[in-house]
């Protein structure tokens, strides 16, 4: 075993020299075009209209027998997840018809056992990014928009269906919730880490567009209760009872049941300027790097002990490389985005399990269901770096996808990446992330790139507030959050909280004012600066490198 592990190690290195030493083939911008244009839209149409013309209003479609069916609640999904790729592959017109027929159709009132993650992600993300770019695809906002709009209402909406999940002792939520009645009394307590920890962007993005601090509160009391059951080594594991508070399952890993956890932490941190979260984050990558972390890739281990439990590459952890990158560790990033790249190479696609030993799949674990992960790595890393070797991982993930699981109906899951034998279902991802990713890897000028040279001004409740800066914030459906407009409504709502204040004082009776020490002055002494905390608030509009190199505004910005 240890000199197969060894033989396996050494070819992977050897892979990773050939690969790494290789020039990436360079793209012109009308070859960037050509992609985007005519390949990557082709792409999208012939899986959207396929949906649209066989399984609307199901969920999803199943392309193999051109069909549709309901899979996570009975949404139309798979147009809610579809709505803001519409939008920046630049089709304002189909934007504008899907969200008014959103609108006129879809409904959360119904008797259906719901995923409380999944609703959460899709739905809840998929309306509060639709919401937020619904002015920039051209349609009629009403008057205090962004801080109200009918999206942002059935976003708060099917986010209110899902909180009696969480009513639990600790603050994690089950797993699932009836949307209806709320949670079954026979509901099993045990739930997936990332299924706890999933939830700050969204539920936060609600908090500070609508002033209702409740989802917030819930999603921080859930990350805070997780956060104190990590190991003495620091580490979190894979299923918890969130009742006990007791690990069921003790993998630790960045794969599967976890991997969005870590996301939410850096990405929160970005969105709502928050050190803690940040800070949780590097607490938890130096347990990552000391016990996971082999030879570039991220084994499972067991969450107290530290040993080894499985050898395996999970397709799920190809969005690390990319994660790493919004923290400024791009050596590691890219050590580790090549040693994916190979595995890619070596199937024209990502299996779910891949044994690191064997170097091969996994039994039961051969399939690719059209994940985007690598996809969304070789983003970020080509945004931080300009290597066209990530452009030659978007062409070769266009071809395989296409030459592989492309049918008449749209394009189907691979059962088996071996023998490329397909499934038939196309998951709502394909469109929400698969596609979009894609698109913006090879439209570097595409808006969700944007700078911070163009911005608007003036449009929402307060006449000084900035939308559309640049800063976008993925969700880990990929489903773009401005932070801007974020900012904009809680400093509305935070002026109506002083003005009631302030009425509130003039109603007390008068008393004398304290006496101030001459050290509590608020004058600043000659030659002083005063000082903020780490990240603050910022003092120019939002930077989009916020969402390429993971910088967050501090004084000095």
């Amino acid at each position: 075993m240890l000199r197969l592990l060894c033989t396996t190690i050494l070819c992977v290195i050897h892979i990773f020299t050939l690969i790494n030493n290789a020039k990436g083939k360079e793209f012109t911008d009308v070859e960037m075009a050509q992609y985007r244009y005519i390949k990557i839209k082709s792409m999208f149409y012939h899986a959207y209209n396929s949906y649209l013309d066989n399984a609307y209003p199901y969920d999803e479609l199943r392309p193999l027998t051109c069909d549709g069916q309901d899979t996570w609640g009975s949404f139309s999904l798979t147009l809610i997840d579809a709505l803001d790729t519409l939008l920046i592959l630049g089709n304002h017109t189909e934007f504008q018809r899907v969200a008014t027929l959103l609108q006129d159709s879809v409904h959360f009132d119904i008797d259906v056992n719901a995923s409380v993650f999944e609703t959460n992600i899709r739905v809840v993300g998929g309306l509060l990014s639709a919401h937020l770019l619904s002015k920039r695809a051209g349609m009629v906002v009403e008057p205090g928009w962004p801080c109200s709009g009918p999206l942002l209402r059935m976003a708060e909406d099917a986010a209110r269906k899902i909180l009696p999940a969480f009513q639990t002792p600790t603050g994690m939520p089950y797993g699932t919730v009836n949307l209806l009645r709320g949670v079954n009394p026979t509901e099993t307590p045990v739930t997936c880490t990332a299924g706890v920890g999933t939830f700050i962007l969204e539920f936060s993005a609600l908090s500070r567009l609508t002033g209702d601090p409740i989802f917030e509160d819930v999603a921080r009391k859930a990350l805070w209760s997780l956060w104190k059951t990590r190991s003495e080594i620091g580490l979190v594991g894979n299923h918890i009872d969130v009742i006990s508070k007791k690990w069921v399952a003790q993998d630790a890993g960045i794969g599967a049941g976890v991997d969005s956890y870590f996301e939410y932490l850096v990405k929160g941190a970005i969105m709502l300027q928050d050190e803690e979260l940040l800070s949780m984050f590097l607490e938890y990558d130096k347990a990552i790097k000391n016990y996971t972390k082999f030879d570039d890739w991220y084994l499972w281990v067991q969450m107290h002990k530290g040993t080894v439990s499985m050898p395996v590459f999970q397709s799920l952890e190809a969005f690390w490389p990319g994660l790493q990158s919004l923290i400024g560790e791009l050596d590691s990033a890219l050590r580790t985005f090549h040693n994916y790249y190979s595995v890619w190479r070596q199937f024209g696609g990502l299996p779910e399990f891949y044994s690191i030993p064997q170097g091969y799949t996994v039994d039961k674990r051969e399939g690719y269901p059209l994940r985007p992960e690598l996809i969304e790595s070789a983003m970020y890393l080509y945004k931080a770096t300009g290597d066209h070797i990530f452009l030659q991982l978007g062409r070769d993930a266009i071809e395989s996808i296409e030459k592989i699981t492309r049918v008449p109906c749209g394009y189907a899951s691979v059962k088996d990446i071996r023998d490329h034998k397909l499934d038939n279902r196309m998951e709502s991802f394909f469109l929400a992330e698969t596609i979009k990713y894609l698109y913006l890897l090879f439209d570097p000028d595409n808006f969700i790139h944007n700078s911070g040279l163009d911005f608007e001004v003036g449009t929402g409740p307060s006449e000084d507030c900035v939308f559309g800066a640049g800063g976008y914030v993925f969700n880990t459906e990929a489903h773009p959050l401005d932070p801007a407009a974020l900012h904009c409504c809680s400093r509305k709502q935070e002026e109506r909280r002083e003005l009631q204040d302030i009425l509130l004082n003039l109603s007390e009776p008068l008393t004398e004012p304290p006496v101030m020490d001459s050290s509590e002055s608020i004058a600043l002494k000659p030659g002083t600066s005063r000082k903020s905390p780490l990240l603050s608030c910022p003092m120019q509009p939002f930077s989009a490198r916020l969402a390429v190199r993971g910088q967050v505004f501090t004084d000095n910005s």
